[in-house]
């Protein structure tokens, strides 16, 4: 472990839910929030996640038409093992029959257990979309379904899936999500198919069930692919439930069958009937 590690502390005044997101979707180590900041920490400097989050809030800014008051912090520091620390308070998810479970907690008896890297911020199971997804999953998934999982992140939504008895393809833009999927699918002897670097596009075949949990404008934006490459159910998620309309009329070709929501975030359901 290095001496030293990189704190980056992140404040909005606005839009903390898209931002925090937005983050997640970017960053592999855990987020801490604490009085309203967001506390990234890396073994590596993050000038490039700095860049990419200013980015980010200026084209808020400008869909919007609203100033955003943006603060970015940086510090370097002594490592006190931050990550041990994070871990402790990693504590176990239980969502119905699953039981998804850090290493240092014992599997359950009469649980399907899943182990989950828990220095991953985005997939352990804590996060509202991550559970309402696996309750869409549990819920249309059928023994011997093909099942695409886009923007798999720790692949945990891959490996339920794999758990119910269906066949797993799954893919990510970032390639530290594909080494810690890849890793987490070992630890839990579940078995995917293929799993790329890249998204939805790189690929011809098409599926039974397709889940995306990532953000509603990157959904938005690969609408087309998703719909091209599904045959039964489509389940999207990572939605914050102002924005629910602008996916389904974007998906509005589909039959929109089910709505899973918890607090402000919600996952959509859709059916491959086209509608009119």
């Amino acid at each position: 472990m290095k001496n030293k590690y990189f704190e980056l502390s992140v404040y909005s005044s606005d839009f903390k839910d898209e931002i925090s997101n937005f983050l997640i979707e970017r960053f592999n180590n855990g987020i801490e929030e604490k009085n309203n900041v967001l506390i990234l920490r890396s073994d590596e400097p993050l000038d490039n996640l700095i860049d990419e989050l200013k980015d980010y809030v200026k084209a808020l800014e400008e869909i919007f038409n609203k100033k955003i008051d943006l603060t970015i912090k940086t510090q370097e520091k002594e490592n006190k093992d931050w990550v041990e620390n994070y871990k402790k308070s990693i504590k176990p998810v239980e969502i119905d029959e699953f039981y998804i479970h850090p290493e240092w907690f014992a599997p359950k008896e009469n649980k399907i257990n899943i182990l989950i890297n828990p220095a991953l911020a985005f997939g352990s199971g804590h996060h509202e979309t991550t559970r309402s997804c696996v309750e869409a999953i549990k819920k249309y998934i059928k023994t011997g379904d093909t099942f695409l999982d886009v923007g798999c992140g720790s692949g945990i939504l891959g490996i339920v899936a794999n758990k119910l008895g269906a066949k797993v393809d799954a893919c990510d833009t970032d390639p530290l999500a594909i080494k810690s999927a890849k890793e987490n699918y070992a630890l839990n002897n579940a078995i995917y198919n293929d799993l790329w670097e890249g998204s939805v596009n790189n690929t011809n075949k098409k599926y039974d069930i397709v889940v995306a949990n990532i953000i509603a404008d990157v959904l938005i934006f690969i609408s087309n692919d998703l719909k091209k490459k599904v045959n039964n159910v489509l389940i999207l998620s990572g939605i914050i439930d102002k924005y629910k309309q602008k996916v389904i009329e974007k998906y509005k070709d589909l039959t929109l069958i089910d709505e899973i929501k918890e607090n402000e975030w919600v996952t959509l359901v859709f059916g491959k009937e086209i509608n009119g």
